[in-house]
């Protein structure tokens, strides 16, 4: 299945299984067990839990995923502002 087939949707990932299985709550409540997708794994894109993700979900089995971006997420680091002394 070509990944313009897949239904796109956006969660959080909340467990960390084995062989890398990861379990995702999407923002709608589901729940659905996920793995990376081939170019995270090319470029060592790692997720943990926490994680905000979009997910690739296809259409003939609702249950299972494909993590295909792991969003960037704005931390606040009160070393990196400019400060003058």
């Amino acid at each position: 299945m070509a990944k313009d087939d897949l239904i796109e949707a956006e969660g959080v990932i909340t467990e960390i299984n084995s062989h890398g299985n990861y379990t995702v709550t999407l923002d709608n409540g589901h729940k659905l067990s996920a793995k990376l997708s081939g170019k995270m794994r090319k470029f060592f894109i790692k997720v943990v839990k926490g994680d905000r993700v979009t997910v690739g979900i296809s259409p003939y089995d609702k249950t299972h995923g494909l993590i295909m971006f792991r969003h960037k997420v704005a931390r606040n680091n009160p070393d990196s502002g400019s400060q003058k002394s």
